[in-house]
């Protein structure tokens, strides 16, 4: 038995068991993946997968209960490269960060600022994604620390600290009539066309919550990931833009204005997620606590080893533009 089979049945279940993509991932040929699964099985004495002639179609009942052990044997592997990385290039190496576009684009840049100051020598790699696409590429392995407002926390495999509050903003071009100085309604806001998040991002939960509760419909003519993208076709008048407050900036955003709707929607949460059985080197330690200050490696541990509590309390943030 070596890691090379157990890589090569791990990325055959990751690829739907699509022998070919499964090669490219492992820089080998096809035969080569065949052969390496059949020695595995072999050794084993028993079929991990069901086929239809030569192509794999599925995991067998043997291959359901062995896979979450080749899982933990090769995080286990990692896991000692990385102890033994710490030993020997202390303070260097490679920190693969994961996050939603917002988050990337207002929250990340002064914490990767401050924290490349401190640690020239680790390359950051910085992936964007949905909410589900970065807890998939923490549970695969393929990133160090993830950070997004919405679902983090619904997997039990990764430990979701809680990191800062935020609250939404209404943008509207200058003379618009939600400007006028009354307040700022629901109802009054559902009478515009309504641009805004995708389903998934950055709280859009909460804003289809309000609207759900008021029994209002409303009418929602665009919808992004990103928030930049929704203060343009704002610009372009196309519809009242609803984007996280830390997207919006008076000087870079000039051309718009922005009206507090914290009293209409559900604060929102932000949090920090790192794969719970990953060794963590030093720097990734201190990246967290760039981040989120309150979280040292002391309670990042203590998290980590409480076992899974998605909604568990800690230390929270209110967002500051200042941060």
């Amino acid at each position: 038995m070596n890691f090379q089979q157990l890589r090569s049945v791990r990325e055959a279940q990751r690829r739907g068991f699509n022998l070919t993509e499964v090669a490219q991932a492992l820089h080998t040929s096809q035969p080569g993946v065949s052969r390496q699964i059949r020695e595995l099985e072999d050794e084993l004495g028993i079929e991990l997968f069901v086929r239809v002639g030569k192509r794999l179609t599925g995991l067998t009942e043997p291959g359901e209960q062995v896979l979450p052990v080749i899982e933990r044997l090769l995080q286990e592997a990692e896991n000692l490269k990385r102890a033994s990385d710490d030993f020997a290039s202390a303070g260097s190496g490679r920190l693969r960060i994961a996050a939603t576009h917002s988050q990337a684009r207002y929250a990340l840049p002064p914490a990767v600022r401050d924290f490349r100051a401190h640690h020239p020598d680790v390359s950051l790699h910085l992936q964007q994604g949905s909410p589900q696409q970065i807890a998939r590429l923490l549970l695969d392995g393929e990133a160090d620390v993830g950070i997004a407002t919405e679902a983090l926390a619904q997997y039990p495999e990764l430990v979701a600290l809680p990191c800062y509050r935020w609250t939404h903003a209404v943008v509207v071009p200058p003379g618009h009539p939600l400007l006028d100085g009354q307040p700022l309604t629901l109802a009054r806001l559902a009478q515009f066309p309504i641009i805004t998040y995708e389903p998934g991002y950055t709280g859009r939960s909460h804003i289809d919550e309000a609207f759900a509760a008021a029994q209002i419909a409303p009418h929602i003519v665009l919808s992004a990931m990103d928030a930049d993208v929704i203060k343009t076709y704002v610009e372009l008048g196309l519809g009242v833009g609803i984007v996280a407050s830390i997207a919006f900036d008076d000087e870079r955003d000039r051309h718009l204005r922005a009206l507090d709707a914290r009293h209409l929607f559900a604060d929102n949460m932000t949090r920090l997620a790192v794969r719970r059985s990953a060794y963590l080197r030093d720097y990734i330690y201190a990246f967290i606590q760039t981040f989120a200050p309150p979280l040292d490696r002391e309670a990042v541990d203590a998290a980590r080893h409480q076992g899974p509590e998605p909604d568990a309390g800690g230390p929270v943030l209110a967002w500051s533009k200042a941060a």
